[in-house]
């Protein structure tokens, strides 16, 4: 978690909810608030003219999102979608620089957060040039234990759909069930009941 709830909650910030599918910001729109996540799960992508995602970020509780236009003053790079019934925590983008300037590792913290999902997005561009889908989806999965996202801690267990890994990757959902299959044969990943353990 980046910001503890309770001293969001001490610089007035406020819970929303937002019911499964609702969009809470729009790719290109204004950033008027910090936003993170309480409960639920939400999906960051960007949308193309025919409607097709590309899969940005899956969130989990604790996680902001959104951020980059709070410290450039730019707009939103992505849409946010709330992937279930989710809750979030919203604190006003004035507010918020107030509450970075009187806290020095909260911004350290930001700092860091967005340096990983810089590096992130490096090896995704670097995997899509790669060509050879198993070993992108190998990377994702590496990439995703040693952050400890969308992969189970106690069981290794995938949490991303398989179209959830074709819209994050660039691949075709036939061709992420097709590796995952190869990779299963060779031993690299375990697929037990339509689950993937990595």
């Amino acid at each position: 978690m980046i910001i503890d709830t309770n001293t969001l909650l001490a610089w007035g910030a406020s819970f929303k909810k937002v019911p499964a599918g609702d969009i809470i910001f729009k790719e290109g729109s204004t950033c008027q608030f910090y936003h993170q996540l309480v409960s639920g799960s939400v999906r960051w992508a960007n949308i193309n003219d025919e409607g097709k995602e590309i899969l940005q970020v899956m969130l989990e509780p604790g996680e902001c999102f959104g951020e980059m236009p709070l410290f450039d003053d730019g707009v939103f790079a992505a849409t946010s979608i709330a992937q279930e019934d989710s809750i979030i925590i919203r604190l006003n983008k004035t507010t918020f620089h107030k509450l970075l300037r009187e806290n020095p590792d909260i911004h350290f913290e930001f700092s860091r957060l967005l340096s990983q999902r810089l590096r992130f997005k490096f090896m995704i561009v670097k995997e899509l040039a790669n060509h050879d889908p198993e070993h992108s989806i190998s990377s994702l999965f590496s990439y995703f234990k040693e952050s400890e996202k969308n992969i189970c801690t106690k069981c290794n267990r995938v949490k991303l759909t398989r179209q959830q890994i074709a819209d994050m990757t660039g691949l075709r959902v036939e061709t992420v069930i097709r590796a995952i299959r190869n990779m299963h044969k060779k031993g690299e990943v375990l697929v037990e009941k339509g689950k993937v353990y990595c």
